[in-house]
């Protein structure tokens, strides 16, 4: 096959992937809506599981196909790639005010799933045991988004005093939906299931939305993983170097492209929060899964363990606790994020 061919399908697969994607959260929110369950948890559970799908797909497929490298190499850099380029991306052109309580907690847990992943893998594998013990910080992460985002629910809305300080576009919004922990919008308790279209157009939309997007993302995955493998083989590119930068960014794509929307609509909701949600979910839920897939021990190379891991726990001190202790992200913050970034890409793919 010509490498052009592979270079098309690699293209594909990233393409159904971003397509996939967009389908399936749109569905998986209104099946949601309609069946009555709270904006608040679409948010902070299916939106953001939704989200991740590509990057745990890439990873399974490459895991059950032998490419290790790729599976691992997918994951973390998936996590360098959100903050490293995306994040980095957001904070110089979009800074932003920060609340401590809403970041801190899940800034602790993707510092602790991170940290906890690498000591777990100094031994060269991840076991189904240490496995079992990071996806426990998965579970945490989804009790701590429910409950800090139920918390913010019940909130009431601002005093007239309060009320005063903001622009009337700003209560508009504030008036009509109530911005949830992780950015996500939040309806009243009850849900607004009664307002969401159920005719017959709708439900066969959204079902053929559902499973399209579904198979693109499967699909998409596989074409990534396999032609991902053949560019690699052919260009002489070690696999997880593929995996750290062309898979890990194509996998991230949705998330860059909705920030690049937000900063061209001068929209700034972009939400951080969605970002290290999504990150959490990378590092406790994918790695543990391929390696019970594996048989329950994980290899992890060299340059994963030595450069790709000690970067990722770099990169997020350097997005959380600048953040923590100045309630804001900066400009400057963000560009020294995107150098280090930067300097990440070149040192993976020099050595």
């Amino acid at each position: 096959m010509s490498i052009w061919w592979v270079i098309i399908l690699f293209l594909l697969g990233l393409a159904l992937i971003i397509k996939g994607g967009d389908f399936f959260v749109d569905a998986a929110t209104w099946i949601a809506e309609v069946s009555g369950v709270p904006k608040f948890v679409i948010g902070a559970t299916v939106v953001s599981v939704a989200t991740t799908l590509p990057e745990l797909l890439v990873s399974i497929i490459a895991t059950a196909e032998g490419n290790l490298d790729i599976a691992v190499g997918n994951s973390v850099g998936s996590v360098v790639a959100n903050i490293g380029l995306i994040m980095g991306i957001s904070m110089v052109c979009l800074p932003s005010v920060m609340k401590r309580r809403d970041l801190l907690g899940k800034g602790i847990l993707l510092v602790a799933s991170i940290t906890l992943l690498w000591i777990f893998s100094l031994g060269g594998n991840l076991n189904f045991w240490e496995g079992i013990i990071v996806l426990l910080i998965f579970g945490l992460f989804i009790f701590e988004n429910l409950r800090s985002a139920k918390k913010h629910e019940l909130k009431p809305l601002p005093t007239s005093e309060g009320a005063a300080e903001l622009s009337a576009d700003a209560q508009n919004v504030f008036a009509e939906t109530k911005v949830g922990a992780d950015g996500c919008e939040a309806s009243s308790a009850g849900g607004d299931a009664a307002g969401v279209k159920r005719d017959k157009r709708t439900i066969t939309i959204n079902i053929l939305k559902f499973l399209f997007g579904t198979a693109f993302i499967v699909a998409g995955a596989q074409l990534l993983v396999t032609y991902g493998s053949e560019l690699a083989v052919r260009m002489n590119v070690p696999e997880s170097i593929i995996a750290v930068t062309m898979v890990a960014i194509g996998t991230s794509l949705p998330e860059l492209v909705t920030t690049i929307t937000s900063i061209i609509k001068k929209k700034h909701d972009l939400s951080i929060g969605n970002i290290i949600g999504a990150n959490v979910i990378d590092i406790c839920l994918i790695l543990p899964v391929c390696a019970m897939i594996s048989g329950g021990r994980l290899p992890i190379e060299f340059n994963s363990l030595y450069i790709d891991m000690p970067f990722c726990i770099g990169f997020t001190l350097l997005a959380i606790l600048p953040a923590v202790i100045t309630k804001k992200f900066s400009r400057v913050q963000g560009g020294v994020i995107l150098a280090t970034y930067v300097a990440y890409m070149t040192v993976s793919i020099v050595l």
